[in-house]
């Protein structure tokens, strides 16, 4: 009995161990939504203005740019996956990968081949574990994206499309809503699928004068608007990330206390037998005593 208290009593100490550790990586991962949030706010204005801009120039006639053209053969599908580097946030990475398999699936069905890209360490580890061929790889910064890196993916995106390598790109993430939703989504990044913005009073209009031409403007500027899509995809899954962790951290705090819980009730069950079986061996020795006088 008094082994069964010491494991009991050690068990309690280990969990106790680890909810420390969940409770600090859960105040860790809150701290940084708060970062990850300022981060895409501070980068919104850029994004929204270059959008607005790309479909002004569409409206006034530059619609023939080779990156806005769709294919009449798609011959390969890229697909970019956009993880974590690290685990413990709960189904975030499984979400992501899972839509990136069905974009591949989906491409084989229909006879095409894929080109996959991996964008953080659980993807990598995903697809190298897989022995799938990587058409690039970047990790070490899921957790505060630079824009370094996303000009750097969405070159060679645009560059394996110019080249035929690719001739549609899509990119599986998971699209940050608040604290409490976060959905994974696949979006097309390539031939570029005209923005969606309200022109206002400062729109363009068609009658401006172009030099060079609209075209030729738009072939300069779409590929800074890939960038800055693929920018603010992993804004989104940094913040999606922290969230996910966040939550996860939580759900094993409150596990490991109720674990905690269970454990004290046997804990002291044990102890109450342990007191039991002790006193009843003194009672037992006291009478065997009595009865020998």
């Amino acid at each position: 009995m008094a082994g069964k208290l010491r494991e009991v009593r050690r068990r309690i100490r280990s969990v106790k161990s680890t909810q420390k550790i969940t409770r600090a990586m859960e105040l860790i991962a809150a701290s940084r939504i708060v970062k990850a949030q300022a981060r895409s706010e501070a980068a919104r204005p850029y994004a929204e203005e270059i959008a607005r801009v790309v479909a002004d120039l569409m409206a006034a006639g530059g619609g023939g740019a080779e990156l806005l053209s769709t294919r009449e053969e798609i011959g390969a599908v890229g697909v970019l996956a956009v993880t974590a580097d690290r685990g413990l946030a709960g189904a975030y990475n499984t979400n992501v990968l899972k839509l990136a398999e069905a974009a591949r699936r989906e491409a084989a069905a229909a006879g095409q081949r894929s080109e996959t890209y991996a964008y953080g360490r659980k993807a990598l580890s995903y697809y190298r574990y897989r022995q799938v061929a990587l058409g690039g790889t970047w990790t070490g910064v899921s957790d505060t994206p630079p824009y370094t890196v996303a000009k750097e993916i969405g070159e060679r995106l645009v560059a394996d499309y110019l080249a035929g390598k690719v001739d549609r790109v899509v990119i599986a993430y998971t699209e940050y809503v608040n604290v409490a939703i976060q959905r994974p989504r696949t979006v097309q990044l390539l031939p570029v699928v005209a923005p969606e913005v309200e022109t206002g009073e400062a729109a363009l209009r068609a009658d401006i004068e172009f030099e060079p031409s609209a075209e030729a403007i738009l072939d300069s500027l779409l590929p800074r608007y890939v960038e800055s899509r693929v920018f603010a995809s992993l804004l989104d899954a940094a913040a999606s990330e922290h969230a996910a962790r966040r939550r996860a951290m939580k759900a094993a705090t409150d596990n490991a206390d109720e674990l905690i819980k269970i454990l004290t009730r046997d804990a002291n069950r044990a102890r109450q037998s342990e007191i039991t079986t002790e006193i009843s061996e003194i009672v037992g020795g006291a009478e065997a005593l009595a009865e020998d006088d």
